[in-house]
């Protein structure tokens, strides 16, 4: 059997990997295989020397250092997989140095810049609803964009105000929403959705005029085409900015890092320590009284 499909096959049985991580991993080998088809070489003869030019390869792509240290991980991962199954001897990346990324702290949007391109969607159209609910989620709980599409209407408890959000690795946690993203859900749910809906309704949450389930690619052209409308930069705007703007707002409002590690889902607390250059000193307590959407507008 191909070992890239072999591995990917086992990251996606045994390791429970997402479908994102399988796309990039994907990618990422592929490019590593057409490199070393071109030399002439096997996978599993490829030695320490011949990553050198798979290296220069990427460097001439334009890749940065995270970028390189992203395809040198998946192909660190390979091998380890083909040492573990006895295909190789000797694991060929276990000396390889990966670059250190250039920690570039978050983009994010101001309050103000978050409002405006928030309240931009024409809310008397079903799809208009259906934006305007969906922006006040994305800033009121962090969510992914992965996260928002993925959301079904069962995921989400208006009375309790959260959402049961399915992150990386599967792993599922409960996620706060404010009282403005669950008033415009509610209204989404009773006055947008049902004229969007063709037929049998689908389980996702939120849909395409087609009645079909929402892709991440039409949320990130929703952000961007609100932005333009609102007069804020596009280039600073997107699904993502919208996630570090929350962590960023909470923790400028007083929120505790553990707190806000929980709700962005990170695995690891130095994940969420990059929103440190903001200040910063229960997780539902703690959102309401910080999180500047959290409460109904006076």
């Amino acid at each position: 059997m191909d070992p890239v499909a072999e591995y990917l096959q086992t990251l996606q049985m045994e390791r429970g990997a997402s479908r994102n991580t399988l796309a990039a991993y994907r990618r990422d080998l592929a490019g590593f295989r057409a490199h070393v088809d071109r030399t002439s070489l096997a996978i599993e003869t490829v030695e320490l020397g011949d990553f050198v030019g798979y290296l220069t390869a990427l460097r001439r792509r334009g890749l940065g250092n995270r970028s390189v240290a992203r395809h040198l991980s998946a192909v660190r991962g390979l091998y380890r997989f083909l040492l573990s199954t006895g295909a190789i001897r000797r694991d060929p990346t276990e000396q390889l140095v990966t670059p250190r990324a250039t920690h570039r702290l978050p983009r994010t949007l101001s309050q103000r810049d978050v409002a405006a391109v928030v309240e931009t969607p024409d809310t008397a159209r079903p799809d208009g609803v259906r934006d305007r609910a969906m922006l006040e989620l994305l800033y009121a709980s962090g969510l992914r964009a992965s996260e928002l599409t993925a959301l079904r209407v069962d995921d989400v408890n208006l009375d309790g105000g959260y959402v049961v959000a399915t992150g990386k690795g599967n792993r599922q946690r409960l996620v706060p929403t404010g009282a403005h993203a669950v008033a415009w859900i509610r209204r989404y749910l009773d006055a947008g959705r049902p004229h969007l809906v063709r037929g049998r309704a689908p389980a996702a949450l939120f849909v395409s005029r087609l009645g079909r389930p929402l892709s991440r690619q039409a949320v990130w052209e929703i952000v961007k085409k609100c932005a333009r409308r609102a007069g804020v930069r596009p280039a600073s705007v997107f699904p993502h900015a919208m996630r570090h703007s929350f962590a960023s707002h909470l923790l400028e409002g007083g929120a505790d890092l553990r707190s806000v590690q929980a709700m962005l889902g990170h695995a690891d607390i130095a994940t969420t320590q990059i929103y440190t250059h903001l200040p910063s000193s229960a997780v539902r307590a703690m959102y309401r009284q910080f999180h500047p959407r959290a409460r109904k507008a006076g």
